[in-house]
């Protein structure tokens, strides 16, 4: 047999051995998967370290609720700008350096919060600390279509999330402990809570350098037979070669549909995950018990983040394992607020923050498989943009709802109705992009 421009396949080790891509995935997963776990700790750590300095920072910068709630929602707005032309530096520095410069700016600004003295100072920090951490995830997306093939993709972005689970479970212990350190060498707790948590980011960072490999062809831990098995069968894959600009990629129709539907996941995830340590100081938590009590629901995510990919790949993918979790966070989230007791109440939002959680990593299993090369890293990254702003709307929204209402039920009513309206889009749009 022989290829289509006429040239006879060669036949190596690579091809011979049946052993060698269950081999090379292993290897690839042993070497770079810890790392990007890791990375992804701090950064998830970073995010959300502004829901429990809220507790004391609100009354030390004379803040109101809605007025925080902007505040923290810039860092999307950052985010949003500055996130495709990231991703298209990414390609063209590598993944080594650029992931590098994220870690070091972000901690970096993180520790500067600490430190902040105005409302407007923390408007310009957090919108700064956007900037920083912009093309971090949608680079990690991408960088997987480089070292995984797609069946393998959706599985290894719930690996990577549940770094995100696990973030927020330390995160609720390390951010309540903090808070109780108020007075420490002339600190409030809400400076140690930033201090504290952008300080492994700025020492991770010149690692990250040393230890990560930008492309397959610079791995040091793969055999010359195992970079070929992995890039013959990357170039095997069915994946649209788009011809021109990258910035192409953001005119697609799928991309901008994606990017819409994706809105609904952040803007869930970040309305309960902001909101979350709010309620549970409800129930009459000290700050060191909401840490510890808000450990649970993630423990739910990381489940959840397990399962969903894999049943997916067992059973084949489609959109209801996207939607029907949505559906039941939708759920979930009012049942929380209306069902009576403290105990009842916290069920709900943990198997609400599960559902949250559990459809992205398939999600971000759809343009992987529609898209290729820069148009990748563009296009992933600009869903990612787009759809995160959805965090910006909740950060902004549910305070105001709040402020307004002066209900918990309100806030989790319009969550749930947005979570509802994406998941149904999807369920329908989804199954239909393969035909665009």
């Amino acid at each position: 047999m022989r290829h289509a421009g006429g040239a006879a396949p060669d036949i190596g080790p690579a091809t011979l051995n049946p052993d060698i891509g269950p081999a090379t995935l292993k290897r690839i997963t042993r070497h770079l998967m810890p790392l990007f776990c890791l990375m992804y700790l701090i950064a998830y750590i970073d995010r959300q370290n502004v829901s429990y300095a809220k507790l004391e920072m609100v009354g030390a910068l004379g803040l109101t609720e809605a007025a925080y709630g902007l505040g923290a929602s810039l860092f999307f707005l950052g985010y949003f700008l500055f996130e495709a032309p990231a991703n298209l530096i990414l390609v063209r520095v590598g993944a080594r350096v650029w992931f590098s410069r994220i870690m070091g700016t972000w901690g970096l600004v993180t520790i500067a919060l600490g430190f902040t003295q105005s409302p407007a100072m923390f408007f310009v920090l957090r919108f700064l600390l956007g900037v920083a951490e912009a093309g971090f995830f949608p680079g990690v997306l991408y960088v997987l279509t480089l070292w995984y093939p797609q069946a393998h993709r959706a599985r290894m972005i719930g690996a990577f999330m549940i770094a995100s689970a696990v973030a927020n479970a330390v995160g609720s212990v390390i951010g309540g402990a903090l808070l109780d350190l108020d007075g420490l060498l002339g600190l409030a707790g809400w400076q140690w809570v930033f201090v504290a948590t952008g300080a492994p980011a700025v020492l991770l960072a010149p690692y990250v350098l040393w230890r990560l490999p930008s492309h397959p062809e610079q791995a040091r831990f793969l055999t010359p037979d195992q970079k070929a098995w992995l890039a013959s069968t990357l170039a095997a894959e069915p994946r649209q070669q788009a011809e021109g600009s990258p910035w192409r990629a953001l005119l697609d129709i799928r991309v901008m549909a994606l990017a819409g539907l994706y809105v609904g996941l952040p803007l869930g995830a970040y309305g309960l995950s902001y909101w979350l340590p709010t309620l549970v100081k409800g129930f009459g938590a000290s700050n060191v018990q909401n840490g510890f009590i808000n450990v649970i629901p993630w423990v739910f995510v990381a489940l959840a983040l397990w399962w969903v990919p894999r049943h997916a790949a067992r059973n084949g993918v489609s959109a209801w394992h996207i939607s029907g979790p949505m559906l039941l966070g939708a759920l979930t989230l009012v049942l929380s607020v209306v069902v009576p007791g403290a105990a009842p109440k916290f069920a709900l939002l943990c198997v609400a923050a599960a559902a949250i959680f559990a459809g992205q990593p398939v999600f971000w299993s759809v343009p992987q498989k529609i898209l290729a090369g820069p148009h990748a890293a563009a296009g992933i990254a600009a869903i990612n943009s787009v759809g995160n702003l959805g965090g910006f709307v909740a950060q902004n929204v549910v305070p105001r709802i709040y402020d307004a209402t002066g209900s918990q039920l309100a806030p989790m009513l319009f969550l749930a109705g947005c979570l509802i309206i994406a998941g149904v889009s999807i369920q329908v749009l989804v199954p239909r992009l393969a035909d665009w």
